[in-house]
């Protein structure tokens, strides 16, 4: 063989994948018994096509054999040809019942994921309030429920590399449940035709490692957000991210003081008291901001107490240390200025904002570690 042809066969120019990759507990089961019907479907189509070729040359018109007596009965070939399909069909029932079961037996422990389906993306939403579009993030080695309806029309959730595939549909939920036993990127598919975008209607399945997954959730599902390297940036994210900057201007102003020199520096209250500004009193403002209002200004801070965890908490005193009482140590962000938008936002939003769902999907091919 020429050794250049040689070399392009060896360097995989030919070679293809048939199915797609295992990267789920039940892939090879599946795959297995997949095979073994494809083989034997190959199998008796080739006997079957043989003996008509064989008996078509053997007794053909001219052909000069015996015809006479012919046979008209056999039990040991009538035993044969039915006795074996018979078996090696119940064979496959029990192995495929099998496998059914197993597939659509959901995890008592696990993770939990809402999934739902509209034309034509893919929303799914995490027990912890993270939300992602036509992205779902999971770790490696962990059972996933996933628990899914449809905006509008039937959808079928459809993940190749997982082996697992089920209908989505308008008025009820359905369930699906694979664990993934490979990091990587993987296609979410829709398998039911559901409009004239049905083919756009692409995902990506990216499973994580489980340091790698703890930091994804630690970030809020936003793979855009930069992770803060001091506890001064973690809180400037927080400070921004809870719309602070909505109301604590770098100037004093209507609606709140400035957290400019705020640290060390005398405060007094409405009722007449006074204090000298600590990380105590950082915290409890944030926490209970009703206890101690600052004098000239009135009490429209929402409290904290529920929404923010006393790490982040932590990160927001660290911040608020860090400013000193010239302007322009921070930027305001660009948040709305209704006081009521001082909430969380969702940042998997706004990562949504970098990267539009649907046909951006195929911008990217997808592949596995």
């Amino acid at each position: 063989m020429n050794s250049g042809l040689f070399n392009l066969i060896a360097s995989g120019i030919f070679q293809f994948p048939l199915m797609p990759e295992q990267a789920s507990e039940g892939a090879a089961r599946y795959d297995a018994l997949f095979l073994t019907i494809s083989a034997l479907t190959v199998l008796f189509t080739v006997i079957v096509y043989v003996l008509v070729a064989v008996l078509a040359v053997r007794y053909r018109r001219s052909a000069k054999i015996d015809r006479s007596n012919p046979m008209t009965h056999s039990t040991i070939l009538e035993a044969i040809w039915l006795g074996v399909p018979l078996v090696l069909g119940l064979i496959m029932f029990v192995w495929s019942a099998t496998n059914f079961i197993k597939v659509r037996t959901m995890p008592k422990e696990g993770k939990e994921i809402f999934a739902m389906g509209k034309q034509w993306m893919w929303h799914f939403e995490h027990l912890d309030g993270i939300r992602e579009n036509n992205e779902l993030h999971v770790p490696v080695g962990v059972p996933i429920k996933m628990t899914m309806i449809s905006q509008d029309v039937i959808h079928s959730m459809y993940l190749p590399a997982m082996r697992a595939q089920y209908h989505v549909v308008p008025g009820r939920y359905t369930q699906l449940q694979f664990t993934p036993t490979k990091t990587g990127e993987y296609l979410i598919l829709c398998a039911m035709h559901c409009g004239t975008q049905h083919s756009e209607m692409v995902g990506k399945l990216i499973v994580l490692s489980e340091t790698d997954y703890q930091k994804w959730q630690d970030n809020g599902g936003n793979r855009f957000r930069p992770s803060p390297k001091t506890m001064e940036e973690a809180g400037r994210l927080t400070f921004n991210e809870q719309g602070c900057a909505n109301c604590h201007t770098n100037v004093d102003n209507p609606r709140a003081p400035t957290m400019l020199g705020l640290m060390d520096s005398k405060r007094t209250f409405t009722d007449g008291s006074s204090t000298i500004a600590d990380a105590d009193y950082v915290r409890e403002s944030i926490l209970n901001p009703e206890r101690k209002i600052t004098a000239g200004w009135e009490n429209i801070m929402q409290s904290y107490h529920d929404q923010l965890t006393e790490e982040e908490v932590m990160h927001l005193v660290k911040y608020i240390q860090s400013l000193s009482g010239v302007k322009g140590d921070y930027e305001k962000s660009e948040f709305p200025s209704d006081p009521q938008a001082t909430r969380k936002l969702n940042t998997t939003d706004s990562a949504n904002r970098e990267q539009s769902a649907g046909a951006a999907q195929f911008q990217q091919t997808p592949n596995s570690k």
